[in-house]
């Protein structure tokens, strides 16, 4: 687009959404239209940026043909409004809420026929490339062992991560398999050898770790260690705005970062 995108924020006041707010204040590819909370929020009606008499986080959706995208990091119910808003006026979604149930989840699926819509479980464009390399190191590689490790900070109550079983389902998916089939959760006492085809976890908790990623791939004699490590938050929020301005205009249908990532190789 020549102009620039115009993007709506909903879940503002979130710790996603606010870490939206700070990078799209300063980039020129951008006009923020609007920043959606919750009809309760706490900062529901105050300013988006403090000492400024511009934009207020508001609960009410942009008038018809405002917006070209909306990013959405809310919830299950900010969701739905979010796809209510865009299936209406025909604008691009793009998404990162999770703890969706299948019925959602089809909803999704459903709207991707009329809008694009484009959802990650992690908008790291460095975790969408390690996924990648890890897809042709599995399909080239696939009698090599595999493990992969996961860390993350003392408060987070699931194991493994997310991102760790998108990349564990990426492999089993490039060897012709699926991890339901070739999970390995836990390795304790006398486990005999290692069964052939298996994908294993490990999971480290502690501290203050934004987020670790790293798979190994063992052969006999060497092995390859692919490894992303977050130190800023940010990174994921930079990742949703790179996915909304490349998927603003575009037709209908279901898109993720490995779709945009292949148009830059592409170039």
């Amino acid at each position: 687009m020549s102009r620039p995108v115009r993007l709506a924020v909903n879940g503002a006041t979130g710790r996603m959404g606010q870490a939206l707010l700070g990078l799209l204040r300063d980039d020129a590819r951008f006009e923020l239209v609007a920043g959606i909370t919750a009809a309760d929020a706490p900062l529901l009606g105050s300013p988006i940026y403090p000492g400024t008499d511009g934009l207020r986080f508001t609960h009410d959706w942009p008038a018809a043909n405002s917006l070209d995208v909306v990013i959405d990091f809310s919830g299950p119910a900010g969701l739905g409004e979010a796809l209510d808003y865009c299936e209406s006026q025909s604008v691009a979604l793009v998404t990162g809420t999770t703890g969706l149930d299948k019925a959602m989840q089809d909803r999704l699926a459903d709207a991707s026929q009329r809008i694009a819509l484009l959802r990650a479980a992690n908008f790291s464009l460095g975790v969408a490339v390690l996924k990648r390399l890890l897809r042709e190191a599995s399909a080239a590689l696939p009698d090599w062992d595999l493990d992969i490790i996961e860390a993350h900070h003392s408060r987070k109550v699931d194991a493994p991560s997310g991102t760790a079983l998108a990349l564990g389902e990426a492999a089993a998916a490039a060897r012709g398999t699926t991890l339901a089939e070739a999970a390995v959760y836990a390795r304790e006492g006398l486990t005999g050898p290692r069964p052939f085809g298996t994908i294993g976890f490990a999971t480290v908790r502690g501290g203050d770790i934004v987020g670790e990623h790293e798979a190994l791939l063992m052969g006999q004699g060497e092995r390859i260690e692919l490894n992303h490590r977050a130190t800023d938050r940010s990174i994921f929020a930079r990742g949703a705005i790179e996915a909304a301005h490349w998927l603003a205009g575009r037709a209908a249908g279901a898109y993720d970062l490995d779709a945009m990532l292949t148009e830059r190789v592409a170039r």
